[in-house]
């Protein structure tokens, strides 16, 4: 990654622009207006109010429902990012001052916003304090490893694991303070945070590039918008999906046509696959 006066200096260039995003109007998910709102179609009442008083891996919703619900969501955050980002890129070269700071502020506000509706349908607990308007400190840790799992950051991977393995293990309702602020995840937080801080000044410069001519950089902004937002959000989505703590309670796991239980029994004359192409998803837990 980078190291001394400059890793220091990425860690708080992505810190402040991470605050920043979490205090623009919109960016906080309210967690159960959102989780009613995404599954009211997909569930029984007495699932969807077990998912919002504790989790839906706890309602036993099936992945394959939750991961028709993210998708859904990935495309409405990846239209609206994008569109923000071609309005941006209208005025041309005399309003870049103006106009590349605010769409990098957008742009990683809606990051935030997907990586709280994919943290809320795959069981994390609540990310923000109702009673605080600032970022947290196991909030701004958990926050910055999902962008950097987002930017394919394989330390983020690892300790987003290691957290979801403390939730699941724990069964909390909260993120675990002490590993985010003072454990073994601080020091990969601080350098997911460096990284970052450089992958954002790039950007940066990308869209400052992209938005030099009035009209042509409104359309190549919101192209290059679209295009790295929406694998990004796959990339977490893929990440939190794969996780225990995802998997609905009792054991069964129900993707597409694939039936499988602890015990791995066939059920009610239920075949169960043998492992191969179709045998993937459930491998991979």
């Amino acid at each position: 990654m980078v190291t001394g006066e400059m890793s220091e200096n990425a860690e708080s260039r992505f810190s402040a622009l991470l605050a920043g995003a979490a205090r623009l109007p919109g960016v906080r998910v309210d967690r159960e207006a959102y989780l009613r709102a995404a599954l009211a179609r997909h569930c029984s009442e007495d699932q969807l109010r077990q998912a919002m008083e504790e989790t839906p891996a706890a309602a036993g919703i099936p992945l394959d429902v939750l991961d028709r619900v993210a998708d859904a969501s990935i495309r409405y955050e990846t239209a609206k990012v994008s569109a923000l980002s071609a309005a941006a890129g209208l005025p041309g070269v005399l309003a870049l001052p103006a106009t590349v700071p605010a769409d990098l502020a957008q742009y990683v506000g809606h990051m935030l916003r997907i990586s709280q509706k994919l943290a809320y349908l795959y069981s994390w607990p609540d990310l923000f304090s109702a009673d605080n308007d600032d970022l947290d400190d196991d909030t701004k840790g958990v926050l910055t490893l999902f962008v950097g799992v987002m930017f394919g950051t394989q330390s983020a991977n690892a300790a987003v694991g290691k957290v979801a393995g403390m939730l699941s293990e724990q069964m909390a309702k909260k993120l675990p303070q002490k590993a985010l602020t003072h454990g073994v995840v601080y020091p990969i937080v601080k350098k997911v945070a460096q990284y970052l801080g450089v992958e954002m000044t790039k950007q940066t410069f990308a869209k400052s590039v992209s938005k030099a001519i009035p009209l042509v950089g409104a359309a190549v902004s919101g192209g290059l918008t679209f295009a790295t937002f929406r694998p990004m959000s796959k990339r977490l989505k893929a990440h939190l999906s794969g996780l225990e703590l995802a998997r609905p309670v009792g054991g069964r796991v129900i993707t597409g046509e694939v039936f499988h239980d602890e015990d791995r029994q066939a059920a009610d004359g239920v075949k169960i696959p043998k492992p191969g192409r179709e045998w993937r998803v459930l491998k991979r837990r």
